[in-house]
């Protein structure tokens, strides 16, 4: 009996030890989106303007209900010696409530349409 109280024990506290030191590391995870209080048509603009900058060509735009799926892909000359476009990448523009927010957005790109919707 002394030894089931034992097992049961150590393992309610290797239960609790896990919960506990996996909370943390949730915490720390990186946010994979923004959200911005503009108006969609603003954000596509930024985000159009931001891809066009950065030479991307923007593919095509999609729209279903209140979300805009941007297709984008480096042009010609940049990618691979200039021979050839690069693959193509896609950027989701959500409106949720009165906020926009992207996903599936380069890291880099999320930086400069950060920038520009700020100003």
């Amino acid at each position: 009996m002394r030894i089931a109280r034992q097992v049961l024990g150590s393992g309610l506290a290797l239960v609790a030890l896990l919960s506990v030191s996996a909370a943390p590391v949730q915490a720390q995870g990186k946010v994979k989106y923004k959200h911005y209080a503009v108006t969609s048509d603003k954000a596509m603009t930024v985000t159009r303007t931001v891809l066009v900058e950065r030479g991307y060509n923007v593919v095509r735009v999609e729209r279903v209900g209140a979300t805009q799926i941007v297709y984008y892909r480096l042009g010609k000359g940049k990618w691979k010696q200039g021979k050839e476009k690069g693959p193509i990448q896609r950027l989701v523009i959500r409106t949720v409530r009165d906020r926009v927010v992207f996903e599936d957005a380069a890291p880099d790109v999320l930086v400069d349409i950060d920038v520009k919707l700020k100003l």
